[in-house]
């Protein structure tokens, strides 16, 4: 299973985010940008990739260990940016980013205590993926376009482990399909 553990925001707030995209789509080149759906916007804590069945029973342990630890925080998404001289759009997150920063380390290290190579620690950035590109774009209109955006503020309770269902290569407009394979609440009422 291709797997990732991830923050969902709640319907209204991806509610209002789908009207700010769809306002980003109407500027003058979003045609040549892969734009993401709103079923499928979150925040990657942690990406595990492909995962053993095997190992899923001991990741899961863990990471309901890391979600118990935490306690439930507030996030509202804001702002934008971009990743690999535009090949990736994206908004970012305002609230309480220690705590979502902290959740993102104990996702990592669940995965890699239940024995799953994560490659290199790379500093957690948070971001919500709004748009990608095979090649290099200049952002700067969506950036800026977004720079005044703050949405809903909403208490992150949960960490979710998702799967990822890629779409066949090849099939062009198609999106990758994300199923929540567990939930844990965080803090000690879970």
């Amino acid at each position: 299973m291709r797997l990732f553990a991830a923050v969902l925001p709640p319907e209204d707030v991806t509610r209002e985010l789908a009207a700010e995209v769809a306002v980003l789509r109407g500027l003058p080149g979003a045609g040549g940008l892969r734009w993401t759906e709103p079923a499928g916007w979150h925040f990657t804590l942690a990406f595990y990739g492909e995962v053993d069945d095997a190992t899923v029973p001991a990741l899961a342990a863990r990471l309901e260990r890391a979600a118990h630890r935490g306690a439930p925080f507030e996030l509202a998404l804001r702002g934008g940016g971009q990743f690999g001289r535009g090949r990736a759009l994206w908004t970012g997150a305002h609230g309480d980013l220690p705590a979502l920063r902290l959740l993102a380390e104990r996702a990592e290290a669940a995965g890699r205590k239940a024995g799953i190579d994560l490659g290199e620690h790379r500093r957690y950035k948070a971001h919500l993926t709004l748009a990608r590109s095979r090649t290099a774009v200049d952002t700067r209109p969506w950036v800026d376009a977004l720079a005044g955006f703050t949405g809903l503020t909403w208490t992150v309770s949960e960490l979710v482990l998702v799967r990822s269902h890629l779409p066949a290569s090849g099939v062009p407009g198609r999106q990758p399909r994300y199923e929540p394979v567990g939930r844990w609440a965080l803090g000690a009422a879970g």
